[in-house]
C-alpha cells in the first residue's frame, strides 16, 4: 500500500499471518467440511458409532453428533463455528445435531463452485437466506398434525432407532411418551422434570417409569424402616448435627462436670431437632448435608426413615414431586413444609440400596429408571432417551411433525428449484445450490446403509415428482433402497427439528462465507511488574 510520493504505508507488521479473499474463504470452508465429515457416518439408523478416548483413557462410545463434537478437540475457528451449530440444535430441539452439521458442510461445499465462478459472497448469502425462508414455509405446508399419543410414540421411536438400545425402541418410546405427558403443563413440557437414574445390572428391557423420584442413596441407619406408607416428607438443606463455630474457638473446661454438661447440651440440641421433626409429623427425612450419629439413633428409635448427603438437584426433584418445601433450619419447620407420597421404599438394586418415592399425587418430577449390562451401554441409552424425551416434548408443544428418512429434504429440493426459477437474477444460482445441498441427507442415509446413493436419490425424486397421494412423504427404505411412504411407516420427526437444522445451517454457512480476511492477531504481552526490570543504566 502506497501513500503520497510513493512512500509505502505499513498497515500490518511484516510477517503477520494473513489469508485473504478466496484463500481465506476456501480455508474456512475446508475446515467446516472436515467437521461435517467427522460426524457424517453417524447419521441415520444405520449410522456407525465413534469411540472417543480421552487423555486419561476414559472411553465414550456414541453416534450422537453433539456428544462427538463436544468431545473432539477442534482448533480451527471456522470449525468451532460449526460445532456451535450442533450445540444450538441440541439446546433447541435435543435431536437433529448431525443433520444440521452435515447440512452446513454441504451448503459450504456447494458455494465453492459459485465463489470459483466469481459470484460475490453477498449474493450467495442473500440467496441462501431466501432459500431457507422458503424452505421453512414449505415445511410448514407439508407438516402433519401430532395430536395423538400414537404419533408421539412414533416420534419417540424414530429418535431411538439407530441408537444402542437393542430391540427395545417400542417399550422405551412408550415410557418416554408417558413421561412427557406426566410433566406437561398448559401445553408446555419442561423436560428437566424427567430425571434419568441409571444402575448397572439387568438388561435394557428392565427399564421402567417411576411416577416419583429415585435417589441413589442408602438409609443412614440399619434399624430404620425400609418401607414407609403414607409418607410425610421433610427436606433439609442444613445439616442435622451440631454446627461447628464459624471461626476457630477454644472452650476452656476446668473440671469434669463442665465437660459433662457441655456434652449434655450438645445431646439436648440434637434431641430437640428430632423432637421437632416428630412434632410436625414427618416420617421420612432427606438431608442435603450430614446427619450426626446421635441424630440417626434418635430418628431410628422414632421409626423415621432418613437419607443424607443428597445433591441439591435431588432435593429439588423431591420437592417438585411431593410438594414439600426445602427448609434451612430444623427448628423453623412447620407442617405446611412437609411433602406427601404414597410410599417411600428402600430397595436393594444390585449391591446398593436406593430410595424410591412413589405414589405422589400429580407429580411434577418423575424418573425413568434405566438398567443395562455395562456403564457404556447405560450412558448411550441415557443419551438416546434424552434425545427422545426432547423431541416428544417439542412435538407436544408445536403439535406438528414431518416424515423422516429424507422425505422432506427431497420435497424441499424440488420445490426450491421451482422457486429459484421464479426469483431470477444471480440469487437464483445460490437458491439452486441450496436446493442441491438438501440431497445430502438422503444421500448420506443411503451411504451409511450400504445402498447406492445415486439410485436412491433418483427413486426418491421420481416418487415425489409423480405427485400421487402420499408422494410428499416418500422417504428412503434403508433395507430395500426403495422410496416408501414414511407417514404410513410411522417414521416421523418434529417440525421444529427440521426448521432449526435448516436455519442454523444457513446462518453458519452465511457467517463463514462473509469472512474474506483472516488475520492472526498479536496481542502485546503484559507489562512486567514494577521493579522487575534490570538496574537503570545497565
Amino acid at each position: 500500500m502506497y501513500g503520497s510520493g510513493n512512500q509505502p504505508v505499513i498497515v500490518l507488521k511484516e510477517g503477520t499471518e494473513r489469508s485473504k479473499d478466496k484463500e481465506a474463504q476456501f480455508n474456512n470452508i475446508s475446515a467446516a467440511k472436515a467437521v461435517a465429515d467427522a460426524v457424517r457416518s453417524t447419521l441415520g439408523p444405520k449410522g456407525m458409532d465413534k469411540m472417543l478416548v480421552n487423555t486419561i483413557g476414559d472411553v465414550v462410545i456414541t453416534n450422537d453428533g453433539v456428544t462427538i463434537l463436544k468431545e473432539i478437540d477442534v482448533q480451527h475457528p471456522a470449525a468451532k463455528m460449526v460445532v456451535e451449530v450442533a450445540k444450538t440444535q441440541d439446546a433447541e430441539c435435543g435431536d437433529g445435531t448431525t443433520t444440521s452439521v452435515v447440512l452446513a458442510g454441504e451448503l459450504l461445499k456447494q458455494s465453492e463452485t459459485l465463489i470459483d465462478a466469481n459470484v460475490h459472497p453477498t449474493v450467495i448469502t442473500n440467496g441462501f437466506k431466501m432459500a431457507a425462508d422458503k424452505a421453512v414455509e414449505i415445511l410448514n405446508e407439508i407438516a402433519i398434525d401430532a395430536k395423538s399419543d400414537e404419533v408421539l410414540k412414533n416420534v419417540a421411536s424414530t429418535a431411538l432407532v439407530g441408537k444402542s438400545v437393542g430391540d427395545e425402541e417400542e417399550a422405551l418410546a412408550e415410557i418416554v411418551v408417558k413421561a412427557c405427558k406426566s410433566v406437561e403443563e398448559d401445553g408446555k413440557v419442561d423436560t428437566k422434570n424427567i430425571r434419568i437414574q441409571k444402575k448397572v445390572g439387568g438388561v435394557i428391557g428392565d427399564t421402567y417409569l417411576v411416577q416419583g423420584v429415585v435417589i441413589d442413596k442408602e438409609k443412614v441407619h440399619s434399624r430404620m424402616p425400609s418401607h414407609v406408607e403414607d409418607a410425610k416428607i421433610a427436606l433439609f438443606s442444613c445439616p442435622l448435627e451440631v454446627k461447628k463455630t464459624e471461626f476457630d474457638a477454644q472452650i476452656q473446661i476446668t473440671d469434669p462436670t463442665m465437660m459433662s454438661s457441655f456434652l449434655d447440651e450438645e445431646e439436648k440440641s440434637m434431641k430437640a431437632m428430632v423432637e421437632k421433626i416428630k412434632e410436625v409429623g414427618a416420617n421420612v427425612v432427606f438431608c442435603q448435608k450430614g446427619v450426626d450419629e446421635l441424630v440417626q439413633h434418635y430418628l431410628s428409635k422414632a421409626g423415621i426413615l432418613a437419607y443424607r448427603r443428597l445433591k441439591e438437584s435431588d432435593l429439588e426433584a423431591i420437592a417438585k414431586a411431593t410438594g414439600a418445601n426445602i427448609v434451612g433450619n430444623v427448628m423453623e419447620m412447620t407442617k405446611e413444609d412437609l411433602g406427601t407420597a404414597g410410599a417411600v421404599d428402600e430397595k436393594q438394586v444390585g449391591e446398593d440400596g436406593m430410595a424410591f418415592i412413589t405414589g405422589c399425587k400429580n407429580p411434577k418430577a418423575i424418573t425413568i429408571f434405566v438398567r443395562g449390562g455395562t456403564e457404556h451401554v447405560l450412558e448411550e441409552v441415557e443419551r438416546a432417551l434424552n434425545d427422545s424425551i426432547r423431541v416428544v416434548g417439542v412435538a407436544i408443544e408445536d403439535g406438528k411433525v414431518v416424515a423422516g428418512a429424507g422425505a422432506p429434504e427431497i420435497e424441499l429440493e424440488l420445490r426450491l428449484d421451482d422457486y429459484a426459477a421464479s426469483v431470477g437474477g444471480r440469487e437464483q444460482l445460490a437458491i439452486e445450490k441450496f436446493a442441491k445441498a438438501m440431497e445430502i441427507i438422503p444421500w448420506t442415509l443411503a451411504e451409511n446403509a450400504g445402498i447406492d446413493p445415486i439410485d436412491s436419490i433418483i427413486k426418491l425424486k421420481n416418487a415425489h415428482e409423480k405427485k400421487e397421494n402420499g408422494a410428499v412423504y416418500a422417504g428412503l427404505d434403508l433395507d430395500s433402497g426403495d422410496a416408501v411412504d414414511m407417514k404410513a411407516r410411522n417414521v416421523l420427526e418434529p417440525l421444529r427439528v427440521k426448521v432449526q437444522a435448516i436455519n442454523s445451517a444457513q446462518e453458519v454457512a452465511n457467517m463463514i462465507l462473509r469472512i474474506d480476511d483472516v488475520i492472526a492477531s498479536r496481542r502485546a504481552p503484559p507489562a512486567p511488574p514494577q521493579g522487575a526490570g534490570g538496574m537503570p543504566g545497565m
